[in-house]
């Protein structure tokens, strides 16, 4: 059954405030299960994603509950965590099935992990190697080490480590072991991806250190419980920003975003378009900057978008390739070839839709080249069980000539289950 979008909307007009970032609330939820005392969470997401992170620790014993606004984690400590009476189940997580491998790796006893059909197929070598570096005993039940995955927990051995894919959840796996290892972990990205791990690793008490692309965790027994509030999640942001810039007369204000450089690639992107970002009232909390992000419709012009600025924009370029179907010129995206093991091969997913929609786009193998300015028209797309896919498509379908169907939109609770809420409230 196909489900009728939105067509040439009205102007997106108002001021909204996001749910919390979805990478720091899983970092928040795993740090704070981790610290002995209680931790009190506001605005944490309330994502299918980030709640098989909760269900994962709750199976561990600890006590998680919401109340009101805030979720309250009491835990005992990284010791006082107890082995799963059954299979973690991550369903399309792959930032929970990543961080948390690194992290059953070093704990004393054993865990089975599984996920859904997509998290299933998605590449878990890239933690598994590592980890068997630091002597961690992982068994995959799938080809290809793949879940569902067999992890005998044991004492891991500190290393160093060079990460040869740019990724903050291999990064992160890595530290979440050497923090339970019995020496330090040296681990260097070739780039600098997305930090919130480091940052809530201190925050919380662990001895880190940072060195231009090095980190370095030392073990620790103990991490200091304590009170965080999450900013909004630019990633679901940048669907808003885009949108109020294709559209024609919008304007939109977006309060209390994250905004910690190594997410922000986006908006370097837009000022290199001729965009007209406005930041205000910036400040910060616990290590993470935010503020208020302004964003008016205007002309724009295509861009070349590669090198660093891909690992601080990754999950943006859905929008982005949008958005460059509405600027003058040629846009090129390359380096990009992380897009292909997402929940979806996002390259092509992204290309087909588009395609469909009447824009002129092509892949590579690491990217893809977009023509604009081009008039969609619209038609019948599909939204690969992908739900940065599945909202592109929304965004699209404002400013088709045409009427967009789709075949399903239950994937955006994945990430943004209030999706739809403030769309209503930008466009009414």
């Amino acid at each position: 059954m196909k489900i009728e979008l939105l067509q040439n909307s009205r102007p997106l007009f108002g001021t909204i405030s996001l749910e919390g970032d979805k990478s720091i609330s899983h970092r928040a939820i795993i740090l704070a299960s981790l610290a002995n005392g209680t931790t009190r969470i506001n605005n944490l997401l309330e994502s299918e994603d980030v709640f098989r992170t909760i269900n994962a620790f709750k199976l561990m014993g600890v006590e998680i509950e919401k109340k009101g606004p805030v979720y309250v984690i009491k835990s005992k400590g990284i010791r006082g965590l107890k082995e799963p009476k059954e299979p973690l189940y991550f369903g399309n997580s792959g930032t929970t099935a990543r961080l948390m491998i690194g992290l059953l790796a070093g704990l004393p006893f054993n865990s089975k992990v599984t996920g859904d059909s997509s998290l299933t197929k998605r590449p878990m070598d890239r933690v598994i190697l590592p980890l068997k570096e630091m002597g961690a005993i992982l068994s995959s039940q799938g080809r290809d080490m793949t879940l569902p995955l067999t992890i005998q927990g044991r004492q891991l051995h500190g290393f160093e480590y060079t990460i040869p894919v740019k990724s903050a959840q291999v990064k992160s796996a890595l530290l979440f072991a050497g923090l339970l290892a019995n020496s330090a972990t040296t681990v260097t990205e070739l780039a600098q991806t997305r930090n919130h791990t480091e940052i809530m690793l201190k925050e919380f008490g662990s001895n880190i250190i940072t060195e231009k692309h090095a980190i370095t965790i030392k073990p620790t027994d103990s991490l200091i419980a304590g009170n965080l509030f999450i900013p909004g999640d630019i990633s679901s942001a940048s669907f808003w920003i885009v949108g109020a810039l294709i559209v024609p007369g919008s304007h939109v204000r977006i309060k209390d975003l994250g905004l910690n450089d190594t997410r922000t690639g986006i908006l370097d992107v837009l000022r290199k378009m001729g965009a007209n970002v406005l930041l205000e009232e910036i400040t910060e909390e616990a290590g993470e900057r935010t503020g208020t992000l302004t964003i008016k419709h205007q002309p724009l012009k295509a861009t070349t978008i590669e090198g660093d600025l891909i690992p601080r924009l990754i999950d943006e370029i859905p929008i982005i390739a949008l958005l460059a179907t509405q600027a003058e010129g040629t846009t090129i995206i390359r380096g990009a070839e992380e897009l292909r093991v997402k929940e979806t091969d996002r390259i092509k997913a992204i290309v087909t839709v588009l395609s469909t929609l009447g824009a002129t786009i092509k892949p590579t193998e690491d990217g893809m080249i977009i023509k604009g300015k081009t008039s969609l028209t619209g038609g019948d797309v599909s939204s690969y069980d992908d739900h940065r896919i599945a909202m592109m498509i929304v965004i699209a379908s404002l400013i088709t000539n045409q009427k967009v169907n789709i075949d399903k939109l239950s994937s955006i609770s994945i990430s943004y289950p209030r999706f739809f809420k403030d769309l209503k409230q930008l466009t009414e």
